[in-house]
């Protein structure tokens, strides 16, 4: 009767908006749907890769396969899923959820990595050669770093690579980067107690590693500020003193940094009552160490040096702050999730090989790069030990060297650099500088000394007569050589000054508390009496250990990747026992 039905749809403008705000609601809803199972589908899927991963080291381990090292085998397997994807499901999105993050990397994946490194420290080892682990890993990186820079930029005025001939800042940038060694691989096998690598050996190549790629990424941050100051002359000798000085007052800052927010954790622990909830005592130990290294990083500093050595004070006081089960449980945490990281990174790099962006692949660069870093690390690792040699109390043997030069792997953090090289002006070119084939033949080189020298480890080690350490009598308790100088003072301001604010071990008590058995085997320091052998921690019942585990004083506190308890071999010298390995 000249009324619309109800049902009928509606007509006119607002009606039609009404309409059009509806599907797109619809689509808004329908478009995160799909985003959000496809993230828990690529979740899955990393997962699945994580966990045939641990499987592949569990079996590594078990049947003691030596030329597979555990970081090699996560890169073939991340090589496999890659080029799956890349064949069966070339998704633009795909393929982006499987390339490697320089961001995701430096803020998630290796502060884990770099942390368990310094508080599972052997710092008896590390501290006894520190002068030495010293000049390998700073004045040894320097000098890598200028050789590989210098060759590949006389191979660039020579036509022979694609890089920058107007100024050598791209081709010092590439020397930095990797000159970046990360023997992960190398130390995966060093550390098996079934070798029983030099202790010597272990303890060089171990505490090289872990600064070595803190120094790296100094002198990477010194010449990337290069790129964006006026011209800088680096024809002139003064200009090198400058980035050298500037390089160690980054390095002190950064080590400052660590020392600061160690301590201050280590006070709050020991001057609170949070002993009582050991899940928040872990939780503050995650926490303030994770602040040392945003810290350093927020103030142009090097989060990994401040990290690593946050670490080592968060280890050396604030252990004994402790409560019994934090002792034990943040050993297990942070070592599981320094492999789960690890794990990832290297899977992550293997997929990058079919998932990359990549659009220059230079086969002449990536082999003279190779042979450019063997050239580097000889002119660094043979000079440096001769030179130690003529104060250290035992010297390098001449074998022990070639090991050293051959296990300066590259890995994670020289890939992460080179994604995140500046884009400098190439004049001769007219445009920008080509970093593409920095990125490729980087990523090469991390493969190939990964699998290939990574593999050869263990048969290296075999032909240099390093897989059994010599035989020495412990000397008598009375017979130890009192500490002097420099040594003795530390010695006395620690004991005197800083563990009664700080925190530090209990007095000794005759054969030793059950409190002291406690820490010193949780940290893999087998203290236990006159025979040194525990076989339950504090020996109240609590098993944390099997029955029929015990440990013999032939080690040291723990060291990363060096056993299956609390980073310690199952045959480890006690931290009192005199070592031959010092400088």
């Amino acid at each position: 009767r000249g009324t619309r039905d109800e049902r009928a749809p509606p007509h006119g403008p607002s009606a039609t908006m009404s309409g059009v705000g509806s599907g797109s609601a619809e689509n808004d809803a329908q478009r995160a749907e799909e985003a959000h199972e496809f993230g828990a589908l690529n979740t899955l899927v990393v997962v699945f890769v994580l966990a045939t991963v641990i499987a592949i080291a569990y079996l590594l381990k078990k049947y003691k396969i030596y030329w597979l090292p555990e970081s090699a085998a996560a890169m073939m397997v991340g090589m496999l899923i890659g080029a799956l994807c890349k064949i069966f499901y070339p998704d633009e999105d795909e393929l982006a959820f499987l390339r490697f993050r320089p961001e995701v990397f430096f803020f998630v994946l290796l502060p884990p990595i770099i942390f368990e490194a310094g508080f599972t420290l052997k710092k008896k080892s590390f501290f006894r050669n520190f002068s030495t682990i010293c000049s390998f890993a700073i004045l040894g990186t320097i000098i890598s770093t200028f050789v590989v820079g210098f060759l590949t930029f006389g191979m660039a005025k020579a036509g022979v690579v694609n890089i920058d001939t107007t100024s050598p800042l791209q081709s010092l940038l590439f020397g930095a980067l990797i000159s970046a060694v990360d023997p992960v691989a190398t130390l995966s096998i060093m550390g098996s107690p079934e070798l029983k690598t030099n202790k010597l050996l272990y303890s060089l190549v171990f505490g090289e590693s872990v600064l070595n790629d803190a120094v790296a990424i100094v002198l990477f941050k010194v010449f990337v500020n290069l790129t964006t100051r006026e011209a800088v002359p680096l024809d002139e000798i003064s200009s090198y003193i400058f980035l050298i000085l500037e390089f160690l007052g980054i390095s002190i800052g950064s080590v400052l940094i660590g020392v600061i927010f160690g301590l201050s954790c280590a006070a709050m622990c020991k001057h609170t009552h949070l002993r009582k909830y050991p899940y928040k005592e872990i939780a503050i130990l995650f926490l303030f160490a994770y602040a040392s290294y945003a810290m350093g990083e927020s103030i142009g500093l090097s989060g990994i040096m401040a990290l690593f050595f946050c670490g080592i004070v968060l280890s050396h006081y604030n252990w004994y702050n402790l409560s019994r089960e934090s002792q034990v449980g943040a050993s297990h945490v942070f070592k599981a999730f320094a492999m789960i990281t690890e794990n990832v990174v290297f899977a992550y790099m293997g997929m990058c090989l079919f998932t990359g962006e990549f659009t220059s692949w230079d086969p002449a660069f990536i082999v003279l790069a190779i042979i450019f870093c063997l050239i580097g690390r000889a002119l660094n690792t043979f000079p440096i030990s001769y030179l130690a040699n003529f104060k250290r109390k035992r010297p390098i043997p001449k074998k022990m060297q070639y090991v050293i030069w051959f296990s300066g792997l590259r890995g994670a953090i020289a890939f992460a650099l080179s994604l995140n090289m500046p884009n400098g002006i190439d004049t001769h070119h007219n445009g920008r500088w080509d970093n593409d084939v920095i990125v490729t033949t980087t990523l090469c080189i991390v493969v190939f000394t990964t699998i290939f020298c990574g593999g050869l480890t263990e048969r290296t080690l075999s032909c240099m007569g390093m897989k059994f350490d010599p035989e020495s009598p412990e000397p008598a308790a009375g017979a130890r050589k009192s500490k002097r100088g420099l040594h003795a003072l530390w010695k006395k301001i620690d004991t005197t000054w800083m563990q009664p604010v700080f925190g530090g071990p209990p007095p000794k008590a005759a054969g030793g508390s059950a409190g002291a058995e406690l820490s010193a085997v949780s940290r893999g320091e087998g203290k236990g009496g006159d025979s040194g052998r525990v076989g339950l921690l504090a020996g109240d019942g609590n098993a944390y250990l099997p029955p029929d585990v015990v440990f013999d004083y032939d080690d040291g506190d723990i060291g990363a990747g060096t056993g299956e308890y609390f980073g310690a071999t199952e045959d480890v010298h006690l931290p009192g026992a005199r070592g031959e390995d010092e400088d």
